[in-house]
């Protein structure tokens, strides 16, 4: 799985925001530049998993993020 730079993502990586994104269910925006650790690969090529302080289930797509 690639981020939005084609840098190939792994379990474990941390990665930054690269636009604004406005989180469903949990009624808040995530802003451009948050760093997530701690991603997990998942069976779908452009999703990623992962956690957030505020948030919990977090999936973001590969298309939003830049390795950190």
């Amino acid at each position: 799985m690639r981020d939005a730079a084609g840098n190939l993502l792994a379990d474990g990586d941390s990665v930054t925001l690269i636009k604004d994104l406005k989180v469903k269910g949990a009624g808040q925006t995530l802003k451009r530049g948050t760093v997530i650790r701690s991603i997990r690969l998942t069976g779908d090529p452009q999703e990623i998993d992962c956690r957030h302080e505020t948030i919990k289930g977090l999936v973001l797509r590969a298309e939003f993020v830049r390795k950190a």
